[in-house]
């Protein structure tokens, strides 16, 4: 017996294109790298990813990119133990336009919720990120390379 959803559930769609272009759009240059080898150790498994998330579930409405980035960054700062992840997702969230202190402020208002030490460790992931992200904005505006500095 095969039962119907419910009328009102907004179906996800999964669409693989719209997928790669807003991973496309979120990480930048990054994004031929961003799921890093991972389809030499799990063939398939970084295609289910961004089709199903970022042609999935970041398609459906009700929720804006911005208010989805700070509920990345509030639960896998709150997972914790998946640093790779929140950095992806603060440079994703810089590159859609939230600010240094909006990402910090995520970080201090999950404190009393996750506790201190996950929120200490997402802010230093958060830190270091966006230290990262400043220095190679900095070398693009001024034409000097990694190999250079």
């Amino acid at each position: 017996m095969t039962s119907s959803p419910p009328p009102d559930l907004t179906p996800a769609p999964l669409d693989r294109e719209t997928g790669y272009a807003l991973l496309g759009d979120l990480a930048g240059p990054a994004a031929a790298t961003a799921l890093g080898g991972l389809d030499a150790l799990a063939p398939g498994f970084p295609d289910w990813i961004v089709t199903s998330l970022f042609g999935g579930t970041y398609q459906r409405p009700g929720l804006a990119l911005r208010d989805r980035q700070i509920a990345n960054l509030a639960a896998l700062t709150a997972l914790g133990g998946v640093e790779p992840q929140l950095a992806d997702h603060v440079r994703y969230s810089l590159r859609i336009g939230m600010t240094r202190e909006e990402i910090t402020e995520v970080m201090v208002h999950l404190a009393p919720y996750v506790g201190v030490p996950k929120a200490l460790a997402g802010l230093r992931v958060a830190t270091a990120t966006i230290a990262d992200a400043t220095a190679a904005t900095a070398a693009t505006a001024t034409g000097v390379t990694e190999e250079q500095a």
